[in-house]
């Protein structure tokens, strides 16, 4: 994570909680119970992470655009283009259960990688981009995954 500005790295880290908190309330009924006791049932598991998941999918679309806006022409035009694909694909395919919405976002943030690869690839993302989104999408990734076969 050498380079990374130290602000982004903890804002990615501290964007991951809802999804970890989300696993975490599977993995441990007694805090899913706990939580849905002291808090809101809306705060555990698959709820928490396919809620949350959406509007980080949205929010990542949205970074696209500003890359877009370091380019020139057809480069730009692509970038633009690419840059609202993930919200029309959630809102196509939100599903009508955790599971499956949650299958959705495993298909939205992996494609939202292939777009952050394509963008830095191309000299519009900083050069740090892609190690701190690798493992952030891969924990991403990881904490939806039971989700879709609980």
């Amino acid at each position: 994570m050498a380079g990374i500005p130290k602000v982004a790295l903890a804002l990615a880290l501290a964007g991951l909680i809802p999804f970890v908190w989300g696993a975490l309330t599977m993995a441990v009924p007694g805090l899913a119970t706990w939580v849905n006791m002291t808090l809101l049932p809306h705060m555990t598991g698959p709820v928490i992470q396919v809620r949350y998941g959406v509007v980080i999918l949205c929010f990542m679309a949205g970074v696209f655009w500003g890359f877009a806006a370091r380019a020139e022409g057809p480069q730009a035009a692509v970038v633009y283009v690419l840059s609202v694909i993930p919200a029309l694909y959630i809102f196509f395919n939100l599903g009508t259960t955790p599971e499956g919405t949650a299958l959705s976002l495993i298909i939205g943030f992996a494609g939202l990688l292939a777009i952050d690869w394509h963008c830095w690839r191309n000299g519009l993302a900083p050069a740090w981009w892609m190690r701190l989104r690798l493992p952030v999408t891969g924990v991403v990734l990881l904490t939806l995954v039971p989700v879709v076969f609980s």
